[in-house]
């Protein structure tokens, strides 16, 4: 996994309201949170942690910092960001909401030359239960496991992980992407981070209707995803023609030629279940869908792990 528990965390926009609020929250889960950056602050604590003017200060006196969890308002989001990569930080998690898109598009240009991940805007950030907590996640709601979680929908996130840890399904991260209408990365890209992780045995993917992001998660999973998936999407009684709150959230009756369902819940669905993907039709389900999942590929660990025994 990229993120560790000993990752050297800063909070960019630290004095602002939702800076104050969650930097306690965050370092008490247990979160290596160095420092702070707030332009005119330097110098100063907040809620104990010391800030500094320039996120290069930070570097100067504490060395490498891993990942910065921007709360800058959102017109700054573009240069804070572009200060963290100068300084070398090469993980950015974007809570604030509402980032212009052209500056989205900038900040995706200078990432990919960078080779700098990006989480958000308008997302929640990541928590790896049990270890860390990158953004605003309720952490109440989350218990340590296996099983990952990648959504574009904040509220979804804490819902479905409330009903993993009722139903005793721990998780080993969660992740929203989003919401707003140009995100820094994408499902396939989080796919494939959890397909890589040693900590991780099967993958929630939680979608939600309007433009083709799981289309095109179900092409990768086809291709390149080997771990078990189950998938959730949201919207299903949304009206066609309709902004529905999200940024990115519409659905159109033609989009690009590709016909009158894309978009839609119901072509999402199609698609996921077209690759061998189980498609829960309410989160409650989604529980029982892992547990079928995983318990042959458990029998099947138990039964080699005998065999090596015997052996032995």
């Amino acid at each position: 996994m990229i993120f560790s528990f000993n990752s050297q965390v800063i909070i960019q926009g630290i004095s602002g309201s939702l800076g104050t609020t969650y930097a306690p929250l965050i370092r008490n889960y247990g979160t290596s949170l160095i420092a702070g950056v707030s332009p005119g602050y330097g110098g100063s604590h907040i809620e104990g942690v010391p800030v500094f003017d320039m996120v290069e200060q930070v570097v100067l006196q504490h060395g490498p910092i891993d990942i910065s969890i921007i709360f800058s308002h959102p017109y700054d989001v573009l240069d804070a960001a572009t200060e963290a990569m100068r300084a070398g930080i090469r993980q950015l998690i974007i809570i604030s909401q509402g980032v212009p898109p052209i500056d989205m598009i900038h900040l995706i240009q200078q990432a990919d030359a960078n080779d700098t991940l990006i989480v958000g805007p308008n997302s929640p950030g990541i928590i790896i239960p049990g270890k860390m907590l990158l953004g605003i996640h309720p952490p109440m709601f989350y218990t340590p496991g296996r099983v990952g979680i990648i959504t574009r929908n904040g509220p979804l996130t804490y819902e479905v992980a409330r009903i993993m840890t009722k139903a005793g399904i721990g998780q080993s991260i969660a992740v929203s992407l989003g919401s707003d209408s140009i995100l820094g990365s994408t499902l396939p890209q989080w796919l494939q981070i959890l397909e890589e992780d040693d900590d991780t045995d099967a993958i929630v993917l939680i979608g939600e209707i309007g433009g083709d992001s799981e289309e095109m998660a179900a092409s990768y999973i086809r291709e390149s995803i080997d771990k078990p998936v189950v998938a959730y999407i949201a919207g299903h009684t949304a009206p066609r023609d309709r902004r529905m709150g999200h940024a990115g959230t519409i659905i159109e009756t033609q989009l690009g030629g590709f016909g009158p369902d894309l978009g839609t819940a119901e072509s999402k669905v199609s698609v996921l279940k077209s690759v061998g993907v189980p498609v829960a039709d309410r989160p409650s389900q989604i529980p029982d869908l892992i547990q079928r999942l995983l318990t042959p590929k458990r029998k099947a660990r138990a039964t080699k792990v005998r065999t090596e025994l015997s052996a032995s």
